[in-house]
Formats: C-alpha cells, sequence, structure tokens
C-alpha cells in the first residue's frame, strides 16, 4: 500500500469517526493531526466529551457503528466501556478517546499533544 493512500484512508477513518460522534451529539470535537508528531503512534487522535456515563457509551457505539458500517472494520483495541468515564478506541492509524466532561478536562489530551495540527468540528 503506498503512502498517500495509508494517509487518505486513516484521514477518511477520522472523518468517519467525526461522524459517529456528531450523531450522538458529542460536546467539542477535536481531530489532532499526528502525523508529524515524533513518537506518534498513530495518524489521528478524535476527541470529543459528553455529560454523562450514558451518552459517552453511546457515542462511542455509535462510532463503532459507523465505522464498521463504511469500512467493515472494528477497533483494534478497546478500553473503558465498562465505566463510561473515558473510552478509547484503537483504530491503529486513528485513536478515539470519548471522555465524560470532567475527565477530559483532568487529562488534557489535546495539551499534551500541542504539536499537532488541530481541526475542531461542530455537532450536528
Amino acid at each position: 500500500m503506498s503512502k498517500d493512500k495509508k494517509l487518505l484512508s486513516s484521514e477518511n477513518l477520522a472523518e468517519i469517526v467525526v461522524l459517529g460522534m456528531q450523531e450522538k451529539k458529542g460536546n467539542e470535537i477535536v481531530r489532532l493531526d499526528m502525523r508529524e508528531v515524533n513518537g506518534s503512534v498513530s495518524d489521528y487522535f478524535v476527541i470529543c466529551h459528553a455529560d454523562s456515563n450514558v451518552q459517552v457509551n453511546a457515542i462511542a457505539n455509535s462510532v463503532e457503528q459507523e465505522v464498521y458500517k463504511a469500512l467493515g472494520q472494528d477497533p483494534w483495541r478497546k478500553e473503558g466501556q465498562g465505566n463510561g468515564e473515558w473510552i478509547l478506541l484503537d483504530f491503529i492509524d486513528v485513536v478515539v478517546h470519548i471522555f465524560k466532561t470532567e475527565k477530559r478536562n483532568h487529562y488534557g489530551i489535546e495539551d499534551l499533544w500541542g504539536d499537532a495540527v488541530t481541526q475542531a468540528y461542530q455537532s450536528a
């Protein structure tokens, strides 16, 4: 697979993740382009938050459904689905972080990766 094709596919995957977040009204959706960040293991981080554990879980389910519908791909790894405080979906090239509001503020993921090019999205 050529590098251009890989980058295009990870960008498309990130856009599908954003759509899944928008479907369930994820707050402050941000895509961090990690391709030029030293030490990064993925192409993109996509981050949002929600006010309740139920909504955090609903957003995660929506992201999984949208990605599967579009690409037939399940996450390689999932973390945190039991508590609904911070769910991580790892699609290898795209890592998805869905936080409960106060957890997002506490961890400040965007601040840790300040070198990344950031794109913000509106909820649907």
